[in-house]
């Protein structure tokens, strides 16, 4: 389908001059006004304004689901800026296989916290619920209000290359976010039944078999009630997401107690997820816990905590990853953990891991003590990355604490870094056998192949390769995770073509970055013909 442009089409309007009526004008040498009477020139037709295009008209009422309440109609809600929708409210709980189907004119609201099913358990091995959801449909909530897939139930929103799905707030939708707004609604979830390091019963797992710990499952960050994940099922299947944007997440239930745009407890390998662009998140742009994740093509801008954030137990890969800061706020891009409640060298099962192939990273923000920072005994594998540091701010390239950290380092190959002399790597600089010194964590991070830590970036359109970046040789991946494949380049991003078929209009435009896509900017709304 052919994207229409969201444009306000303005109308025009003249300023009509007053004709001249009788002017009085005092003759010298006289003792009166002498009157003179122009006559009334042909009154100018005053136009008639153009209205204002109207792009978008409300669907005629919602559609019927299964679930129990169904839609609600919660009337409509216009955007000046394309015309007005329908609004249909999501019921409380989806508990009957549903899908939300796109219909012109029409949105739907998270009116609260939604889940799909209800929580099956540690052990359970179907899937209970699936809601779907089509390509192009906007959904929106504000305050807290999240999507929440519990265990055993899935979650199909796939989008489409050119009609992606997209997850907003309210204040996008009626058109008064900009490009540094945040934490407007909460996020989606999606929770599995994979293994978590972390149980909500206290301690950690201490074996691969969970003899000491049978039903190790953890609960959610950010939610208003107990909502558990986890299992012992890495493979196990929340759904499939793809080519979905979410846009001003994070909104905070109590300090320090947010979503992310994304966040995952427990997903298993089954679950697909690609093309995924976070917009804005005030937390982390996704974050990770436990589980078995994998996703190609994932792009966080303007995360205001870290962008990415993988803990308790996570084993993750991410293949072809764009992350850009915005200037007024932001942490670390990569914070990095494993639990370490136990005595050194940490034994909790799975050990986090998180792999990382063909990124680009942009660094913005001088908030950040540091680009990549890991610790907790987390495994570590960078390969095939560009990390493009502030010139001249405190912030390092890589952070590695604790030697057992250091000691599960997997290894940094073709990655380069714009670290200059002195900001390339530091340690915790602590004291004792399990401290990490700076020239420790530097040796250990370029003992690498090809791994540059002082070098000079030369990216263009903030993200995509330049010459110096396209001279470096790539490392064979594949070799780490059988998800990555073997590319000729490093970095996200090789050229203008590759950046135009891989992230062009499933994406949404900002200041921070432009991927000039056709489905327009971050604080519009996409409408299609």
């Amino acid at each position: 389908m052919k994207n229409i442009q969201r444009t306000l089409v303005l109308g025009c309007s003249l300023v009509a001059l007053a004709g001249c009526g009788a002017d009085e004008i005092v003759s010298p040498g006289t003792s009166g006004d002498i009157i003179i009477n122009n006559p009334a020139p042909t009154p100018t037709p005053t136009p008639t304004p153009t209205p204002t295009q109207s792009l978008v008209t409300p669907a005629g009422g919602c559609p019927t689901i299964n679930s129990t309440g169904g839609l609600t109609d919660a009337g409509t809600i216009t955007n000046n800026a394309v015309g007005t929708f329908r609004v249909c409210t999501l019921p409380a709980t989806f508990n009957q296989n549903d899908t939300l189907p796109y219909i012109s004119g029409l949105l739907y609201q998270l009116g609260g916290q939604v889940f799909v099913g209800s929580d099956e358990g540690f052990a359970s091995t179907d899937n209970e619920v699936t809601l779907t959801v089509e390509p192009g449909v906007i959904l929106y909530g504000q305050g807290s209000s999240a999507l929440i897939v519990n265990r055993g139930n899935r979650l199909n929103a796939n989008g489409t290359a050119d009609r992606p799905i997209v997850w907003t707030s309210r204040d996008n939708v009626i058109g008064v976010a900009n490009d540094n707004s945040q934490q407007q609604w909460g996020g989606v979830v999606l929770l599995g039944r994979a293994r978590v390091s972390d149980c909500a019963t206290g301690g950690v797992n201490l074996d691969a078999t969970f003899s000491q710990n049978p039903n190790c499952s953890q609960n959610l960050e950010g939610a208003a009630v107990t909502i558990p994940y986890g299992g012992a099922n890495d493979a196990d299947n929340s759904g499939s997401f793809t080519f979905n944007q979410i846009r001003f997440s994070g909104f905070e239930l109590a300090p320090g107690n947010e979503l992310q745009s994304l966040t995952t407890g427990g997903i298993g390998s089954g679950t697909t997820i690609e093309n995924l662009q976070s917009f804005n998140s005030s937390d982390d742009g996704v974050e990770f816990f436990g589980g078995t994740v994998r996703i190609r093509n994932l792009a966080v801008i303007g995360a205001s905590d870290d962008s990415l954030d993988v803990d308790t137990g996570a084993l993750a890969d991410l293949d072809t990853v764009v992350v850009v800061q915005r200037a007024t706020t932001g942490d670390a891009i990569i914070e990095l953990d494993s639990p370490n409640a136990v005595a050194n060298p940490i034994v909790a099962f799975p050990r986090t891991r998180l792999q990382v192939n063909n990124f680009t990273f942009v660094e913005r923000s001088s908030a950040s003590a540091q680009m990549v920072r890991a610790r907790g005994g987390a495994q570590l594998s960078l390969t095939n990355g560009v990390m493009d540091k502030i010139d001249g701010d405190a912030t390092f390239c890589f952070r590695i604490d604790e030697q057992e950290t250091l000691d599960a380092l997997i290894g940094i190959d073709s990655v380069v870094c714009d670290g200059g002399s002195n900001r390339q790597a530091r340690g915790d600089r602590g004291t004792g056998a399990n401290a990490t010194t700076d020239a420790e964590v530097l040796a250990a991070v370029t003992a690498g192949t090809n791994t540059n830590l002082a070098f000079t970036i030369t990216l263009t359109g903030t993200v995509i390769n330049g010459t110096g970046e396209n001279g470096v040789t790539p490392f064979a991946a594949s070799g780490r995770s059988s998800y990555f494949p073997d590319r000729t380049y490093v970095g996200a991003i090789e050229n203008q073509a590759q950046f135009e078929t891989t992230f062009r209009n499933w994406t949404c435009n900002s200041s921070i970055l432009d991927f000039g896509s056709s489905t327009g900017a971050c604080t519009a709304l996409p409408v299609y013909s």
